[in-house]
């Protein structure tokens, strides 16, 4: 009884003071559990009162075996990564992946680049490229969210190179992962308070005190910590995220430690008014 119970007031934390607003895991945190089972990971989600996630692979299993271990889980898929090469070669079957799975999202997380050369032309083709695929995606009742890594918050004019992306985006949004940007010498709370129409997911991810970022878009996954233990101002987006009616939050944890990470961040969630 005391499980359920506690399973109960978990769900009642995912619908943020009746706004509509949920928070949710973005799968990759789990990328180790599943190598090793797969049902018994879905099962650690759905016991965090977790429904809605953000993934798009099946880990193996076909699709049919996927989705009936997600409905058996009460998990939602709502958004699906993309791969830029998707986005800029073959929208449809980030279209096809979307539908397939019932999301509203599709997200890309990373453009191949060289480290070193990540310059305003660089800039230029992928702001093209997602607009032109987010475009598309719209036809098809699917958001393109862009997940900037670091590397865009490079100088650029008297802003960064996020700036012209921001500003250029017409056909597609953007996913502000707090660390990311922090890591990258932005302010998430500022960069929402500047584009407060742009980011329509957030991913939710604590850095360890003592680290000093970089604009790389490259760091040691342990450095990732316990939501509001680290130095990332995760009580501030969070409040503004609300004000926006961002309609996912998605927790990303990727240290070894995610499992016993997640259900102390979900605390500090719910500590927050």
């Amino acid at each position: 009884m005391k499980k359920i119970i506690s399973t109960l007031l978990l769900a009642l934390l995912f619908n943020i003071s009746g706004q509509g607003q949920e928070v949710g895991l973005q799968l990759y945190s789990l990328r180790n559990q599943f190598k090793e089972d797969v049902p018994g990971t879905l099962k650690i989600i759905n016991g965090w009162g977790i429904t809605k996630i953000e993934g798009g692979g099946t880990y193996g299993l076909s699709m049919g075996e996927f989705k009936d271990l997600l409905k058996e889980n009460n998990l939602n898929v709502v958004s699906v990564g993309a791969s830029f090469g998707d986005l800029e070669n073959n929208v449809q079957k980030v279209i096809d992946n979307a539908k397939e799975f019932g999301a509203t999202y599709a997200m890309c997380a990373w453009v191949p680049h060289d480290d070193n050369k990540w310059d305003l032309e660089e800039t230029q083709h992928a702001t093209k490229v997602f607009n032109k695929a987010g475009k598309e995606l719209k036809k098809n009742g699917i958001t393109l969210a862009y997940h900037a890594h670091g590397y865009e918050f490079r100088p650029w004019k008297d802003g960064t190179l996020f700036d012209y992306m921001a500003q250029n985006a017409k056909d597609f949004t953007f996913e502000l992962d707090v660390f990311w940007a922090h890591h990258g010498g932005a302010d998430p709370l500022a960069l929402m308070k500047k584009y407060p129409k742009k980011f329509t997911l957030m991913h939710l991810k604590d850095m360890q005190h003592g680290i000093e970022g970089n604009n790389t878009g490259h760091e040691d996954v342990e450095t990732n910590v316990v939501l509001g233990t680290g130095q990332v101002d995760i009580a501030g987006t969070v409040a503004e995220a609300k004000k926006l009616g961002i309609e996912y939050m998605f927790i990303e944890d990727e240290s070894s430690r995610v499992v016993e990470q997640v259900p102390e961040s979900l605390k500090y969630l719910e500590s927050l008014d």
